[in-house]
């Protein structure tokens, strides 16, 4: 498989994103830029943590519905679900109904509700390697986990977290700019 692609607006990107004009704007928008705060990483693990076994773009495009059921994801508010909303949250379409990830995801809620105001971000961003420079050539050169990501796994799991594995997390430190493995020749890169 081709790294890269040439998008109908002539810009060259990494392949992954395809023709999809979701991808391509999550791609240009939101995909490797740093993102910092409590609400909005909190998010990012939920969604990855949803993703785990699934593609990615299948919660990008329930992303929306997952935000309106998930309270905006505000931790105090997801901490606070009870069984009747597991249900309700199992009986809805839009999003992913999987008991064992939603009630990960009010239980790490509840962590970060717990943790001091700045904690979950500055916990994240402590197991953010430092930039080598080295841009990925190719899809090949890209790891599907790292130390860092093992590390950071094993301290959250340590916490309580939960699917939150080394894989998982290697994506949310792409996602969430952590790492930056545009491919070398990608105009975002």
């Amino acid at each position: 498989m081709t790294s890269l692609l040439t998008g109908p607006d002539a810009r060259i990107r990494c392949a992954w994103v395809g023709d999809d004009a979701e991808y391509r704007r999550y791609h240009d928008e939101e995909w490797g830029r740093p993102l910092h705060g409590d609400r909005a990483l909190f998010e990012k693990m939920a969604l990855e943590g949803f993703q785990a076994g699934l593609s990615w773009i299948t919660i990008l495009r329930k992303r929306p519905r997952f935000r309106e059921v998930f309270a905006g994801f505000e931790p105090e508010r997801v901490a606070a679900f009870d069984d009747e909303d597991v249900e309700r949250l199992m009986a809805d379409p839009g999003i992913i109904r999987n008991r064992a990830k939603i009630l990960a995801t009010i239980g790490n809620a509840r962590l970060v509700q717990d943790m001091a105001d700045g904690e979950l971000d500055a916990l994240m961003w402590s197991f953010a390697p430092a930039p080598t420079g080295v841009r990925p050539a190719a899809f090949a050169d890209v790891p599907a986990v790292t130390p860092e990501s093992t590390a950071l796994s094993a301290e959250l799991r340590r916490r309580g977290f939960r699917f939150v594995g080394p894989t998982t997390m290697y994506a949310l430190m792409q996602s969430a700019g952590m790492v930056d493995d545009h491919i070398a020749g990608c105009w975002r890169a």
